[in-house]
């Protein structure tokens, strides 16, 4: 059994973040593996045994891996609250060099241009810190249509067609099935959508640079302990909750 009551009540919430991104077959499947760890050794669960196994299932992953992985999630988690277009919850490393950011967006925003630009840049933020730190990125960013790639490729492609964000036709709105079919086919779309991409690009770059000492503690942190709390990142950077 684990004796939850013999243990202070901060253990578990890093033992909860560090749960963070797996299902409840996963947690189960950890539990399992430490009952019959403990029971060969003939004594009860702990905090810590639970603590190990969570940390070890992190851990698989190569020391290079690790450390891109770490570069990428912090420029994501430092774009989010430098540009306060969301509240991050977590920054974590998973198994297989899976990481992921987790962030509460703020909804008292207007959302703008402004605000739209920002956005992209945040999902641009961990490939351009890639570029920053090792001067090449991992393909981790593309790949799929939930990627990071996509997502901000979608969002400058809706501020083309769909948002009335264009200085080219702004009122005239196309749907989202007809805008992707036109980026294939039509040139200056194309080409104006690239551009907001690489204005985010740039934007990122400016403010990561900026702070590439930030960059690298976070980094750092992140990949010694595979997961932080958004008060751990907002702490670091020396932004002020609210």
């Amino acid at each position: 059994m684990i004796k939850i009551q013999e243990q202070p009540h901060h253990v578990l919430r890093p033992l909860a973040l560090l749960a963070t991104g797996r299902t409840g077959a996963d947690i189960e499947r950890v539990v399992r593996e430490v009952r019959r760890k403990t029971r060969r050794e003939q004594r009860d669960i702990t905090w810590s045994d639970l603590e190990q196994a969570l940390l070890d299932g992190q851990m698989r992953m190569s020391d290079d891996l690790r450390w891109r992985t770490a570069i990428h999630e912090a420029g994501h988690a430092m774009a989010f609250t430098l540009t306060g277009i969301a509240e991050v919850i977590t920054a974590t490393i998973g198994i297989d060099g899976v990481g992921q950011v987790s962030s509460r967006p703020n909804s008292h925003l207007t959302q703008t241009e402004s605000w739209l630009m920002d956005y992209i840049t945040c999902l641009l933020a961990g490939r351009t810190a890639e570029l920053l730190v090792f001067g090449e990125p991992m393909a981790g960013a593309g790949g799929g249509d939930d990627s990071d790639l996509a997502q901000a490729t979608n969002h400058a492609l809706a501020a083309e067609t769909r948002l009335g964000f264009s200085n080219h036709q702004p009122l005239v709105y196309r749907s989202e099935g007809v805008s992707i079919t036109e980026l294939n086919l039509d040139r200056q779309l194309t080409e104006r959508v690239n551009a907001r991409l690489l204005s985010a690009e740039q934007a990122a770059r400016d403010m990561l640079e900026t702070r590439r000492e930030d960059l690298m503690a976070i980094a750092t942190r992140l990949s010694e302990v595979s997961v932080m709390s958004g008060d751990e990142v907002r702490q670091m950077l020396d932004v002020r909750d609210g």
